[in-house]
């Protein structure tokens, strides 16, 4: 009997010490998981302050910080800041780099090494002139007839200098641009300039993408003349039926002289520092399965407006009802770790 005892005792023991260890084991991989994280460097994403492009700085943060553990902050500026804050290693990940309307510039940072680029994050996109559709069709439930049904192009543009009258300056047409700081401000200068709409029209830069979008809203909801620069994918082109006006085809030879025709659609890259692949490749392998469109964006941005809500808010709502689309970006694991959040 006094063996048996003695066998269980030492039995017991050995479950206690056993138990012991392998709870000092999980609790020292925790310690030593949770220490991985906070030493993990923090990645700056680009903000040039649009809007599909602060959705996707929102989508990817919320990822990476709770899938990856990494801490995300964004730095904000025009086009031109943020895009040498890339190159010289002030901001590690810009999420959408409209090539074209940064070459080229853009060609040389890559080949330089100075930048890398991981991915295309979507390339199904248009930008130029647009006008409210109603304007060429008219709008019958709304009570508004067709002002201007020959208007195809930026080429008939002076025929109508009068429909789109400058308020400040009765004797031309106003053509709203982009906002000044971003690149294709430049761009559009110039085509106006080199297409002589300067003899017709006044070039008006808003302030903001807000503001850009406001005059829109304003001019749709008063069923008024409107006529100015915009892109996809934005809300703006999920909510109002605007149509993009005609242009000469695109060739590289026009677009060289002096940008003489229609924008190209290019593809919007997901560009790093040099230095972050070697700071954070799992984040960088990420982004190189990160990929979106228009239309998947444009739904997003809807969302945002439709319902009010902010961009990070925006982000989950995403995350929560698309996961056959984001789960595709990140392993297993990482995905259960990001779905886990959301619950």
């Amino acid at each position: 009997m006094r063996e048996k005892g003695w066998i269980k005792f030492i039995s017991g023991l050995l479950v206690i010490l056993v138990t012991f260890l392998l709870g000092g084991c999980a609790a020292t991989n925790q310690n030593q998981q949770q220490a991985a994280d906070e030493q993990k460097p923090q990645l700056i994403f680009a903000d040039p302050q649009w809007d599909s492009v602060e959705f996707n700085n929102a989508v990817a943060q919320y990822i990476i910080e709770n899938g990856y553990g990494y801490p995300t902050d964004t730095t904000s500026g025009s086009t031109a800041i943020t895009f040498e804050g890339l190159v010289n290693g002030d901001i590690d990940i810009y999420m959408e780099v409209w090539t074209d309307n940064l070459q080229p510039k853009y060609g040389e940072d890559v080949k330089s090494g100075a930048i890398q680029e991981l991915g295309v994050n979507f390339s199904d996109n248009a930008q130029g002139l647009y006008v409210p559709t109603y304007l060429i069709n008219g709008d019958p439930a709304r009570g508004i007839e067709p002002l201007a049904p020959d208007l195809k192009s930026v080429q008939d543009l002076p025929k109508y200098q009068q429909l789109f009258q400058d308020p400040e300056d009765p004797s031309k047409g106003r053509i709203f641009g982009s906002p000044a700081g971003w690149e294709v401000d430049k761009i559009l200068q110039a085509k106006i300039k080199n297409y002589e709409l300067d003899k017709n029209y006044n070039y008006f830069s808003p302030g903001s993408d807000t503001a850009l979008a406001t005059s829109i809203t304003k001019a749709y909801e008063e069923g008024t003349p409107w006529l100015g620069y915009y892109w996809t994918p934005t809300w703006i082109m999920g909510k109002y039926d605007m149509t993009l006006l005609q242009d000469t085809p695109y060739s590289e030879e026009l677009w060289d002289g002096g940008y003489r025709c229609a924008f190209p659609s290019m593809n919007i890259t997901i560009a790093v520092n040099k230095n972050v692949p070697q700071k954070a490749p799992d984040v960088a392998e990420f982004l190189k399965n990160y990929q979106t469109n228009s239309e998947l964006l444009s739904s997003a941005l809807a969302y945002m407006q439709k319902n009010d809500v902010k961009v990070d808010q925006a982000a989950i709502w995403f995350l929560k009802n698309n996961e056959d689309t984001w789960t595709k970006w990140v392993p297993g694991d990482i995905a259960q770790k990001v779905k886990a959040t959301l619950k």
